[in-house]
């Protein structure tokens, strides 16, 4: 889009969306969050806003506003997080502007909130155990279940990395695959022998040929039954799986798929891994990301020390 004269916010969002989608080949998940953030800044601020008058005064005004948002039909307001995310989108809106010579606030001048400590919870091996145990394989989707268990917390899949998996993607006999993930980063991922033995046992028990490495057996109507790419379980499906085993083995703390790749990372860091591998085996961009689970390992190594030192 070329820029002439003054620039209404609608227009400038939907330019803005465009380029994150074909210009920086953002992932489709992405760009619907940045729609989502600014669309509401869009909304406050009224669409045919130029962009030239935001200002600090309207960015008060704005903040006040997301604070006392209430989230439809749960009578809570936004968490701090949520709120930071909108002003960070909003921020990458607003250095596009500034990359095209567009007169509209500095991103800089958008404060964000101080968000908590990140909380990461982690699973202890009796609790993996519990859950492992709990999946009965003799049951519909039993083999199904734990495979995707034990593939999780081998691999420190994400899940949507899990459940985008093929057949062909993953080779049980060197025990490694490449994964592609957020930003398009493609990594290499390893399996344990325990993981892969589980993942065996249940393509074997499979009689399809369809192209997804786990499948659904949802008896909803399907139309590519020949490929099975319409019966490829879903992300929702997989931490509904994780979410009903936690509880079936007794498990009272929170337990998402994200758990197990908390508990994946905290496994190796424990374990003698260095910080740099374990953030290349997990994906992240930055090290950062990665830095969250050094308080954990760090309280372990208390506890050596109490132990040991006296």
């Amino acid at each position: 889009m070329e820029y002439h004269g003054h620039v209404q916010l609608r227009d400038a969002i939907n330019d803005f969306l465009t380029h994150c989608e074909v210009g920086k080949y953002q992932s489709r998940k992405t760009v619907e969050n940045y729609h989502h953030y600014l669309k509401r800044f869009e909304r406050f601020a009224k669409p045919k806003t130029d962009v030239s008058t935001i200002s600090t005064d309207m960015m008060r005004d704005y903040r006040l506003h997301l604070h006392r948002t209430h989230i439809a039909g749960q009578g809570v307001t936004l968490g701090i997080k949520t709120q930071q995310y909108h002003l960070i989108a909003l921020r990458a809106l607003l250095k596009h502007l500034h990359k095209h010579d567009i007169r509209t606030l500095s991103p800089e001048k958008i404060e964000l909130p101080k968000v908590p400590e990140r909380q990461v919870e982690v699973l202890a091996r009796e609790e993996l155990s519990q859950m492992f145990d709990s999946v009965d394989v003799t049951k519909r989707n039993g083999l199904r279940n734990l495979a995707v268990l034990h593939l999780l917390f081998s691999t420190g899949l994400r899940v949507s990395e899990l459940s985008n998996l093929n057949r062909k993607d993953v080779n049980l006999d060197s025990r490694e695959f490449r994964v592609v993930g957020k930003g398009h980063k493609a990594r290499i991922v390893f399996i344990s022998e325990t993981a892969a033995d589980h993942v065996k046992r249940y393509l074997d028990s499979r009689s399809d040929n369809w192209i997804p490495l786990f499948a659904s057996n949802s008896n909803r109507s399907r139309k590519d039954t020949l490929l099975g790419e319409d019966r490829r379980l879903e992300p929702q499906a997989i931490e509904r799986i994780v979410r009903e085993t936690a509880t079936r083995a007794g498990i009272v703390k929170k337990v998402t798929p994200h758990t197990l790749r908390h508990t994946f990372a905290t496994e190796l860091l424990r374990n003698g891994a260095d910080i740099r591998s374990v953030q290349e085996m997990l994906g992240h961009a930055s090290i950062t990301t990665t830095q969250i689970y050094t308080h954990l390992t760090n309280k372990r190594l208390r506890e050596i020390h109490q132990q040991f030192h006296r």
